[in-house]
Protein backbone atom coordinates (compact mmCIF):
# COMPACT_ATOMS: atom_id res chain seq x y z
CA UNK A 1 0.00 0.00 0.00
CA UNK A 2 1.61 3.24 -1.05
CA UNK A 3 1.37 6.70 0.48
CA UNK A 4 -0.51 7.95 -2.60
CA UNK A 5 -3.89 7.40 -0.98
CA UNK A 6 -2.77 8.53 2.43
CA UNK A 7 -5.24 10.39 4.59
CA UNK A 8 -3.94 12.34 7.55
CA UNK A 9 -5.13 10.88 10.87
CA UNK A 10 -8.11 12.55 12.44
CA UNK A 11 -7.48 14.07 15.89
CA UNK A 12 -10.60 12.53 17.46
CA UNK A 13 -10.05 9.06 16.02
CA UNK A 14 -8.52 7.55 19.23
CA UNK A 15 -11.23 9.13 21.39
CA UNK A 16 -13.97 7.74 19.15
CA UNK A 17 -12.45 4.27 19.31
CA UNK A 18 -12.08 4.41 23.08
CA UNK A 19 -15.70 5.44 23.49
CA UNK A 20 -16.76 2.51 21.31
CA UNK A 21 -14.99 0.24 23.79
CA UNK A 22 -17.22 1.52 26.61
CA UNK A 23 -20.82 0.68 27.39
CA UNK A 24 -21.71 3.81 29.38
CA UNK A 25 -21.30 6.60 26.84
CA UNK A 26 -24.30 5.82 24.61
CA UNK A 27 -26.82 5.44 27.49
CA UNK A 28 -25.52 8.63 29.10
CA UNK A 29 -26.00 10.59 25.90
CA UNK A 30 -29.40 8.96 25.58
CA UNK A 31 -30.40 10.29 29.01
CA UNK A 32 -29.38 13.80 27.99
CA UNK A 33 -31.31 13.59 24.72
CA UNK A 34 -34.40 12.21 26.45
CA UNK A 35 -34.40 15.02 29.00
CA UNK A 36 -34.13 17.61 26.23
CA UNK A 37 -36.90 15.86 24.26
CA UNK A 38 -39.14 15.84 27.33
CA UNK A 39 -38.58 19.55 27.95
CA UNK A 40 -39.42 20.35 24.32
CA UNK A 41 -42.50 18.10 24.30
CA UNK A 42 -43.81 19.50 27.59
CA UNK A 43 -43.36 23.01 26.24
CA UNK A 44 -45.39 22.11 23.15
CA UNK A 45 -48.11 20.55 25.32
CA UNK A 46 -48.28 23.70 27.44
CA UNK A 47 -48.60 25.84 24.33
CA UNK A 48 -51.43 23.65 23.02
CA UNK A 49 -53.33 23.99 26.30
CA UNK A 50 -52.79 27.76 26.41
CA UNK A 51 -53.92 28.13 22.78
CA UNK A 52 -57.16 26.17 23.36
CA UNK A 53 -57.89 28.19 26.52
CA UNK A 54 -57.38 31.45 24.65
CA UNK A 55 -59.75 30.24 21.95
CA UNK A 56 -62.18 29.04 24.63
CA UNK A 57 -62.27 25.61 22.97
CA UNK A 58 -62.96 23.90 26.29
CA UNK A 59 -64.77 20.96 24.73
CA UNK A 60 -61.75 20.14 22.58
CA UNK A 61 -59.47 20.57 25.57
CA UNK A 62 -61.66 18.30 27.66
CA UNK A 63 -61.40 15.64 24.95
CA UNK A 64 -57.61 15.92 24.97
CA UNK A 65 -57.62 15.60 28.76
CA UNK A 66 -59.69 12.41 28.51
CA UNK A 67 -57.26 10.97 25.94
CA UNK A 68 -54.30 11.86 28.14
CA UNK A 69 -55.89 10.19 31.16
CA UNK A 70 -56.47 7.02 29.15
CA UNK A 71 -52.85 7.13 27.99
CA UNK A 72 -51.71 7.56 31.59
CA UNK A 73 -52.57 3.94 32.31
CA UNK A 74 -50.37 2.80 29.47
CA UNK A 75 -47.51 5.11 30.51
CA UNK A 76 -47.73 3.85 34.09
CA UNK A 77 -47.58 0.25 32.91
CA UNK A 78 -44.59 1.03 30.72
CA UNK A 79 -42.66 2.72 33.51
CA UNK A 80 -43.23 -0.18 35.90
CA UNK A 81 -42.47 -2.97 33.42
CA UNK A 82 -39.63 -1.49 31.38
CA UNK A 83 -36.89 -1.88 33.98
CA UNK A 84 -37.81 -5.51 34.61
CA UNK A 85 -37.78 -6.13 30.87
CA UNK A 86 -34.32 -4.55 30.57
CA UNK A 87 -32.94 -6.71 33.38
CA UNK A 88 -34.28 -9.96 31.93
CA UNK A 89 -33.13 -9.23 28.36
CA UNK A 90 -29.60 -8.26 29.23
CA UNK A 91 -29.18 -11.01 31.80
CA UNK A 92 -29.95 -13.57 29.12
CA UNK A 93 -27.65 -11.74 26.73
CA UNK A 94 -24.75 -11.83 29.18
CA UNK A 95 -25.20 -15.59 29.54
CA UNK A 96 -25.09 -15.91 25.74
CA UNK A 97 -21.91 -13.82 25.58
CA UNK A 98 -20.34 -15.94 28.30
CA UNK A 99 -21.14 -19.10 26.34
CA UNK A 100 -19.65 -17.60 23.18
CA UNK A 101 -16.46 -16.60 24.98
CA UNK A 102 -16.15 -20.11 26.44
CA UNK A 103 -16.68 -21.83 23.10
CA UNK A 104 -14.57 -19.48 20.97
CA UNK A 105 -12.27 -17.09 22.84
CA UNK A 106 -12.72 -14.45 25.57
CA UNK A 107 -11.62 -11.86 23.00
CA UNK A 108 -15.04 -12.12 21.28
CA UNK A 109 -16.61 -10.23 24.21
CA UNK A 110 -15.25 -7.04 22.69
CA UNK A 111 -17.52 -7.65 19.68
CA UNK A 112 -20.54 -7.46 21.99
CA UNK A 113 -19.16 -4.40 23.80
CA UNK A 114 -18.51 -2.58 20.51
CA UNK A 115 -21.78 -3.66 18.91
CA UNK A 116 -23.80 -0.63 17.86
CA UNK A 117 -27.10 -2.52 18.02
CA UNK A 118 -26.39 -3.59 21.62
CA UNK A 119 -25.66 -0.04 22.71
CA UNK A 120 -28.58 1.40 20.76
CA UNK A 121 -30.97 -1.15 22.23
CA UNK A 122 -29.86 -0.49 25.80
CA UNK A 123 -30.00 3.26 25.19
CA UNK A 124 -33.55 3.18 23.80
CA UNK A 125 -34.75 0.83 26.55
CA UNK A 126 -33.39 3.08 29.29
CA UNK A 127 -34.59 6.19 27.45
CA UNK A 128 -38.12 4.79 27.29
CA UNK A 129 -38.05 4.06 31.01
CA UNK A 130 -36.76 7.54 31.90
CA UNK A 131 -39.12 9.31 29.51
CA UNK A 132 -42.15 7.50 30.93
CA UNK A 133 -41.17 8.60 34.44
CA UNK A 134 -40.80 12.20 33.30
CA UNK A 135 -44.17 12.08 31.53
CA UNK A 136 -45.87 10.89 34.73
CA UNK A 137 -44.68 14.06 36.47
CA UNK A 138 -46.57 16.14 33.90
CA UNK A 139 -50.01 14.77 34.76
CA UNK A 140 -52.21 17.03 36.87
CA UNK A 141 -55.08 16.21 39.17
CA UNK A 142 -57.02 19.23 37.92
CA UNK A 143 -60.11 18.16 35.94
CA UNK A 144 -61.41 21.62 34.97
CA UNK A 145 -60.26 22.52 31.42
CA UNK A 146 -60.37 26.22 32.40
CA UNK A 147 -57.74 25.76 35.13
CA UNK A 148 -55.55 23.02 33.78
CA UNK A 149 -51.99 24.11 32.92
CA UNK A 150 -50.51 21.07 31.15
CA UNK A 151 -51.94 18.07 29.36
CA UNK A 152 -49.18 15.59 28.36
CA UNK A 153 -50.63 14.79 24.95
CA UNK A 154 -47.48 14.88 22.82
CA UNK A 155 -45.47 13.36 25.66
CA UNK A 156 -47.80 10.36 25.85
CA UNK A 157 -47.62 9.86 22.09
CA UNK A 158 -43.80 10.02 22.17
CA UNK A 159 -43.81 7.39 24.93
CA UNK A 160 -45.80 5.06 22.69
CA UNK A 161 -43.37 5.75 19.83
CA UNK A 162 -40.43 4.87 22.08
CA UNK A 163 -42.13 1.64 23.10
CA UNK A 164 -42.65 0.68 19.46
CA UNK A 165 -39.02 1.50 18.69
CA UNK A 166 -37.94 -0.61 21.68
CA UNK A 167 -39.83 -3.61 20.37
CA UNK A 168 -38.27 -3.29 16.91
CA UNK A 169 -34.79 -2.94 18.40
CA UNK A 170 -35.43 -5.92 20.65
CA UNK A 171 -35.98 -8.12 17.58
CA UNK A 172 -32.80 -6.80 15.95
CA UNK A 173 -30.87 -7.20 19.19
CA UNK A 174 -31.90 -10.83 19.67
CA UNK A 175 -30.90 -11.57 16.08
CA UNK A 176 -27.48 -9.93 16.57
CA UNK A 177 -26.89 -11.78 19.86
CA UNK A 178 -27.74 -15.12 18.27
CA UNK A 179 -25.24 -14.39 15.51
CA UNK A 180 -22.60 -13.78 18.16
CA UNK A 181 -23.04 -17.40 19.27
CA UNK A 182 -22.32 -18.70 15.74
CA UNK A 183 -18.78 -19.32 14.58
CA UNK A 184 -19.22 -18.08 11.01
CA UNK A 185 -20.49 -14.57 11.79
CA UNK A 186 -17.88 -14.12 14.54
CA UNK A 187 -14.88 -14.99 12.39
CA UNK A 188 -16.36 -12.92 9.55
CA UNK A 189 -16.65 -9.92 11.88
CA UNK A 190 -13.03 -10.35 13.01
CA UNK A 191 -11.87 -10.54 9.39
CA UNK A 192 -13.82 -7.43 8.40
CA UNK A 193 -12.42 -5.48 11.35
CA UNK A 194 -8.91 -6.57 10.38
CA UNK A 195 -9.42 -5.30 6.84
CA UNK A 196 -10.59 -1.96 8.21
CA UNK A 197 -7.36 -1.66 10.19
CA UNK A 198 -5.39 -2.53 7.07
CA UNK A 199 -7.23 0.09 5.05
CA UNK A 200 -6.42 2.83 7.58
CA UNK A 201 -2.68 2.17 7.68
CA UNK A 202 -0.44 4.11 5.28
CA UNK A 203 2.84 2.58 4.22
CA UNK A 204 5.89 3.76 2.38
CA UNK A 205 9.55 3.04 1.86
CA UNK A 206 12.26 3.71 4.39
CA UNK A 207 12.88 2.89 8.00
CA UNK A 208 14.48 4.22 11.17
CA UNK A 209 17.94 4.22 9.59
CA UNK A 210 16.88 7.04 7.23
CA UNK A 211 15.45 9.30 9.91
CA UNK A 212 18.64 11.03 10.91
CA UNK A 213 20.50 10.83 14.22
CA UNK A 214 18.55 10.09 17.35
CA UNK A 215 18.44 13.18 19.57
CA UNK A 216 16.40 11.97 22.52
CA UNK A 217 13.84 9.58 23.92
CA UNK A 218 10.53 9.86 25.73
CA UNK A 219 9.73 7.30 28.44
CA UNK A 220 6.33 6.02 29.46
CA UNK A 221 5.13 7.61 32.70
CA UNK A 222 1.63 6.21 32.97
CA UNK A 223 0.34 2.91 34.25
CA UNK A 224 1.62 -0.43 33.02
CA UNK A 225 -0.44 -2.13 30.36
CA UNK A 226 -0.84 -3.02 26.71
CA UNK A 227 -0.09 -0.29 24.19
CA UNK A 228 -3.51 0.00 22.56
CA UNK A 229 -3.00 2.90 20.15
CA UNK A 230 -1.38 6.29 19.75
CA UNK A 231 -2.85 9.65 18.82
CA UNK A 232 -1.04 9.95 15.52
CA UNK A 233 -2.49 13.38 14.70
CA UNK A 234 -1.19 14.88 17.93
CA UNK A 235 2.23 13.23 17.54
CA UNK A 236 2.56 14.42 13.93
CA UNK A 237 1.69 17.95 15.02
CA UNK A 238 4.21 17.86 17.89
CA UNK A 239 6.97 16.55 15.61
CA UNK A 240 6.24 19.19 12.96
CA UNK A 241 6.52 22.01 15.49
CA UNK A 242 9.96 20.76 16.54
CA UNK A 243 11.10 19.98 13.01
CA UNK A 244 11.76 16.39 14.07
CA UNK A 245 10.62 12.85 13.34
CA UNK A 246 9.20 10.66 16.10
CA UNK A 247 9.58 6.90 16.08
CA UNK A 248 7.34 4.68 18.19
CA UNK A 249 9.68 2.16 19.84
CA UNK A 250 7.26 -0.56 21.06
CA UNK A 251 4.75 -2.07 18.68
CA UNK A 252 1.04 -1.64 19.12
CA UNK A 253 0.04 -4.56 21.34
CA UNK A 254 3.29 -4.65 23.36
CA UNK A 255 3.13 -4.55 27.15
CA UNK A 256 4.84 -1.43 28.49
CA UNK A 257 5.78 -0.49 32.05
CA UNK A 258 6.63 2.91 33.55
CA UNK A 259 10.11 3.98 32.54
CA UNK A 260 10.03 2.10 29.23
CA UNK A 261 11.12 4.26 26.25
CA UNK A 262 8.13 4.68 23.96
CA UNK A 263 9.26 7.42 21.55
CA UNK A 264 12.60 8.11 19.93
CA UNK A 265 13.22 11.62 18.55
CA UNK A 266 15.23 12.05 15.35
CA UNK A 267 16.62 15.25 13.83
CA UNK A 268 15.28 17.75 16.35
CA UNK A 269 14.65 18.53 20.02
CA UNK A 270 12.31 16.49 22.19
CA UNK A 271 8.78 17.97 22.13
CA UNK A 272 7.59 19.56 25.38
CA UNK A 273 5.71 17.36 27.79
CA UNK A 274 2.36 19.12 27.28
CA UNK A 275 2.48 18.45 23.53
CA UNK A 276 2.81 14.71 24.15
CA UNK A 277 -0.02 14.51 26.66
CA UNK A 278 -2.68 11.91 25.84
CA UNK A 279 -0.72 10.66 22.83
CA UNK A 280 -0.08 7.12 24.07
CA UNK A 281 -3.01 4.97 25.20
CA UNK A 282 -2.38 2.01 27.49
CA UNK A 283 -5.08 -0.45 28.52
CA UNK A 284 -5.62 -3.90 29.94
CA UNK A 285 -6.10 -5.62 26.57
CA UNK A 286 -5.38 -5.15 22.89
CA UNK A 287 -7.79 -3.54 20.45
CA UNK A 288 -8.12 -3.58 16.67
CA UNK A 289 -7.95 0.19 16.23
CA UNK A 290 -4.29 0.24 15.08
CA UNK A 291 -3.20 -3.34 15.79
CA UNK A 292 -2.82 -5.11 12.45
CA UNK A 293 -1.92 -8.47 14.00
CA UNK A 294 -4.70 -8.64 16.58
CA UNK A 295 -7.25 -10.02 14.15
CA UNK A 296 -4.95 -12.94 13.31
CA UNK A 297 -4.37 -13.43 17.02
CA UNK A 298 -8.09 -13.81 17.62
CA UNK A 299 -8.59 -16.18 14.69
CA UNK A 300 -5.63 -18.28 15.84
CA UNK A 301 -7.03 -18.42 19.40
CA UNK A 302 -10.41 -19.64 18.15
CA UNK A 303 -8.75 -22.29 15.99
CA UNK A 304 -6.52 -23.46 18.86
CA UNK A 305 -9.46 -23.80 21.22
CA UNK A 306 -11.38 -25.71 18.56
CA UNK A 307 -8.44 -28.11 18.17
CA UNK A 308 -8.08 -28.71 21.90
CA UNK A 309 -9.06 -32.13 23.24
CA UNK A 310 -11.83 -30.62 25.36
CA UNK A 311 -13.59 -29.10 22.32
CA UNK A 312 -12.38 -31.18 19.35
CA UNK A 313 -14.10 -29.11 16.64
CA UNK A 314 -11.87 -29.17 13.54
CA UNK A 315 -14.56 -27.60 11.34
CA UNK A 316 -14.32 -24.40 13.38
CA UNK A 317 -10.55 -24.43 12.89
CA UNK A 318 -11.08 -24.78 9.14
CA UNK A 319 -13.39 -21.75 9.17
CA UNK A 320 -10.70 -19.76 10.94
CA UNK A 321 -8.10 -20.88 8.42
CA UNK A 322 -10.37 -19.69 5.61
CA UNK A 323 -10.29 -16.15 7.04
CA UNK A 324 -6.58 -16.32 7.88
CA UNK A 325 -5.76 -17.24 4.29
CA UNK A 326 -8.09 -14.50 3.05
CA UNK A 327 -6.28 -11.87 5.13
CA UNK A 328 -2.79 -13.04 4.22
CA UNK A 329 -3.74 -13.13 0.55
CA UNK A 330 -4.76 -9.46 0.83
CA UNK A 331 -1.39 -8.40 2.27
CA UNK A 332 0.84 -10.83 0.38
CA UNK A 333 2.18 -8.17 -2.01
CA UNK A 334 1.79 -5.08 0.21
CA UNK A 335 4.70 -3.27 1.88
CA UNK A 336 4.66 -4.28 5.54
CA UNK A 337 6.67 -3.25 8.56
CA UNK A 338 7.12 0.46 9.22
CA UNK A 339 4.01 2.67 9.06
CA UNK A 340 4.66 6.30 8.11
CA UNK A 341 2.48 9.27 9.03
CA UNK A 342 3.02 12.57 7.21
CA UNK A 343 2.18 16.19 7.89
CA UNK A 344 0.39 18.54 5.49
CA UNK A 345 3.59 19.16 3.58
CA UNK A 346 4.02 15.44 2.91
CA UNK A 347 7.00 14.99 5.24
CA UNK A 348 7.23 11.92 7.43
CA UNK A 349 6.77 12.94 11.06
CA UNK A 350 5.89 9.68 12.80
CA UNK A 351 7.10 6.13 12.17
CA UNK A 352 5.45 3.09 13.75
CA UNK A 353 7.03 -0.31 13.64
CA UNK A 354 4.53 -2.90 12.46
CA UNK A 355 4.58 -6.64 11.86
CA UNK A 356 6.34 -7.86 8.72
CA UNK A 357 5.25 -10.60 6.37
CA UNK A 358 7.11 -13.36 8.21
CA UNK A 359 5.67 -12.16 11.54
CA UNK A 360 2.13 -12.42 10.20
CA UNK A 361 2.72 -15.85 8.66
CA UNK A 362 4.20 -17.20 11.90
CA UNK A 363 1.33 -15.76 13.93
CA UNK A 364 -1.20 -17.27 11.55
CA UNK A 365 0.20 -20.81 11.24
CA UNK A 366 2.83 -21.64 13.88
CA UNK A 367 0.60 -22.57 16.83
CA UNK A 368 -2.10 -24.11 14.66
CA UNK A 369 0.49 -26.27 12.90
CA UNK A 370 1.52 -27.76 16.24
CA UNK A 371 -2.02 -29.01 16.83
CA UNK A 372 -3.12 -30.37 13.45
CA UNK A 373 -1.13 -33.62 13.23
CA UNK A 374 -4.08 -35.65 14.49
CA UNK A 375 -6.73 -33.82 12.46
CA UNK A 376 -6.60 -34.59 8.72
CA UNK A 377 -9.38 -32.11 8.00
CA UNK A 378 -7.28 -29.22 9.31
CA UNK A 379 -3.97 -30.44 7.87
CA UNK A 380 -5.52 -30.73 4.39
CA UNK A 381 -7.00 -27.21 4.65
CA UNK A 382 -3.74 -25.78 5.98
CA UNK A 383 -1.77 -27.33 3.12
CA UNK A 384 -4.22 -25.94 0.57
CA UNK A 385 -3.96 -22.49 2.14
CA UNK A 386 -0.17 -22.56 2.11
CA UNK A 387 -0.17 -23.66 -1.53
CA UNK A 388 -2.60 -20.91 -2.51
CA UNK A 389 -0.54 -18.26 -0.75
CA UNK A 390 2.67 -19.59 -2.34
CA UNK A 391 1.14 -19.05 -5.78
CA UNK A 392 0.18 -15.47 -4.88
CA UNK A 393 3.34 -14.51 -3.01
CA UNK A 394 6.25 -12.79 -4.77
CA UNK A 395 9.53 -14.65 -4.78
CA UNK A 396 10.89 -12.86 -1.74
CA UNK A 397 7.96 -13.92 0.43
CA UNK A 398 7.67 -17.59 -0.42
CA UNK A 399 10.27 -18.82 2.10
CA UNK A 400 8.10 -18.61 5.28
CA UNK A 401 5.28 -20.44 3.50
CA UNK A 402 7.62 -23.17 2.23
CA UNK A 403 9.07 -23.58 5.72
CA UNK A 404 5.66 -24.01 7.36
CA UNK A 405 4.59 -26.48 4.69
CA UNK A 406 7.71 -28.59 5.17
CA UNK A 407 7.32 -28.58 8.96
CA UNK A 408 3.66 -29.57 8.64
CA UNK A 409 4.52 -32.50 6.39
CA UNK A 410 7.23 -33.62 8.83
CA UNK A 411 4.82 -33.43 11.78
CA UNK A 412 2.18 -35.52 10.00
CA UNK A 413 4.75 -38.09 8.87
CA UNK A 414 6.09 -38.32 12.40
CA UNK A 415 2.72 -38.79 14.14
CA UNK A 416 0.66 -40.79 11.62
CA UNK A 417 2.07 -44.33 11.34
CA UNK A 418 -0.09 -45.68 8.50
CA UNK A 419 1.07 -44.67 5.01
CA UNK A 420 -2.45 -44.47 3.59
CA UNK A 421 -3.54 -42.19 6.44
CA UNK A 422 -0.49 -39.98 5.90
CA UNK A 423 -1.25 -39.69 2.21
CA UNK A 424 -4.85 -38.75 2.97
CA UNK A 425 -3.86 -36.15 5.61
CA UNK A 426 -1.32 -34.54 3.29
CA UNK A 427 -3.68 -34.10 0.34
CA UNK A 428 -4.46 -30.35 -0.02
CA UNK A 429 -8.18 -29.61 0.14
CA UNK A 430 -9.76 -26.13 0.51
CA UNK A 431 -12.71 -27.67 2.40
CA UNK A 432 -10.64 -29.96 4.57
CA UNK A 433 -12.65 -33.11 4.07
CA UNK A 434 -15.72 -31.39 2.68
Amino acid sequence: MSDRGYRRPRPLSPLREHLRDTFWFAPTMGFVCVFVLWLAASRVDDEIVAFLQRERAYDDLDGLMSFAQDAKTIVTTISSAMMTFIGVVFSISLVAVQMASGQLTPRVVRIFVRSRISKLTLTVFLATFLFSLLVLTSYESEADPRRVVSVPLLQSMLTLVLVGLSLLLFIAYVSATLRLMQVGPVVDRIARDSFRVLGRMPRGPGGPEGLGPETGRVVHEGRAGVLRDVNTARLVRAARRQGAVLRLIPRIGDFVVPGTPVLAVHGGPVPPRHQLRYTVSVGVERTLHQDLAFGLRQLSDIALRALSTSVNDPTTAVQCLDRIVQFLAAVVDLPLGAVHHRDRAGRVRLVQDGPGWEDLVDLAFEEIRWCVAGSPQVSRRLLAGLDDLSMLAPEGRKQPLVRHRALLVQAVERTVPVAADREFALLPDRQGIG
